[in-house]
């Protein structure tokens, strides 16, 4: 299988990234996104996050692949409707595994299953969930698994942002049983945020715990390739819901299983980015981020 990853250019080890060097690339972010009409230089980048031209250059291509003035390009609001032309046929299409390119079904190659509504209805009684927070490019990750498969991801911001985001995501299946288990979740935190390991021959096992209608959406989700976007009512007119715009983005905004199911690819029709339940800054880092693993070529 053809990769998509240029090892040249991606970070081989992404998972090393520290809780500082998501911190510069999350202060350039911001910058970019207020200044990015004014198509900033790198001096003035580097000046704000109080780094060297050359050190910033080189953090921002090791985290992406992309330079910050390449990553200035990528997020533009040209490109953002650029990621949405013919987003509704995008949904509409169907993606075999084993395609390479921005085309195939999703580059984690995930395989995904649903509880039952019996189960769903029970808020996670019986259900054993272990977690624990992993380094990722952006930012401290919770990843959170059952037996039957990855159930949750959830970005922190930093350590003393942990608790905020574990009371988020453990309230949502209030009766199950959680408890901290890093080296549990350890393997599935390489799975995703290592591009190297994105094998269709061994998928990605993930387990949805929601309503059918937010599976529903959950689902078509993963049928948006890298480099591309969709709107709240393109999926809503997938579902046979065309009214139903705003439930979907209700659902979407409930996703728990953050990065993996990409709704930071779900975009306003205008390309505007509204919103994102771990931050807008975030969803425009995670979408630079996949530029760079699509050569820039969105």
């Amino acid at each position: 299988m053809t990769m998509m990853t240029n090892p040249n250019t991606l970070a081989a080890e992404p998972l090393n990234a520290t809780p500082s060097d998501y911190d510069a690339v999350r202060r350039t972010v911001e910058l970019i996104t207020e200044t990015w009409r004014d198509q900033p230089s790198l001096e003035t980048m580097a000046a704000h996050v109080g780094m060297e031209p050359t050190r910033l250059q080189k953090l921002f291509r090791r985290w992406c692949g992309l330079t910050p003035k390449a990553f200035v390009q990528a997020i533009t609001l040209d490109t953002a409707r650029d990621l949405l032309r013919d987003s509704a046929s995008v949904l509409d299409a169907s993606y075999e595994v084993g395609l390479s390119g921005p085309g195939r079904l999703h580059d984690l190659f995930v395989s995904h299953e649903a509880m039952s509504p019996g189960e769903y209805a029970a808020r996670g009684a019986g259900l054993d969930i272990a977690w624990g927070f992993h380094p990722s490019p952006f930012g401290d990750a919770l990843v959170m698994a059952t037996p039957r498969g990855l159930a949750g991801i959830a970005f922190a911001d930093d350590q003393a942002d942990r608790a905020r985001v574990l009371a988020d995501m453990t309230a949502r299946w209030p009766r199950a049983h959680f408890h901290e288990d890093a080296a549990a979740t350890a393997d599935y935190a390489r799975r995703v945020f290592h591009p190297d390991l994105w094998r269709p021959d061994d998928p990605l096992r993930v387990v949805f715990i929601g309503t059918d209608f937010e599976i529903r959406v959950w689902e078509t989700l993963l049928r948006i390739p890298l480099g591309r976007a969709t709107t709240y009512s393109d999926i809503a007119e997938t579902l046979g819901k065309p009214t139903a715009a705003r439930a979907v983005g209700s659902a979407v905004g409930r996703n728990p299983i953050s990065f993996v199911v990409p709704c930071h690819r779900v975009l306003g029709k205008s390309g505007s980015l509204c919103g994102y339940h771990w931050g807008l800054t975030r969803k425009r880092a995670i979408l630079g981020w996949e530029a760079g693993l699509a050569g820039a070529d969105i």
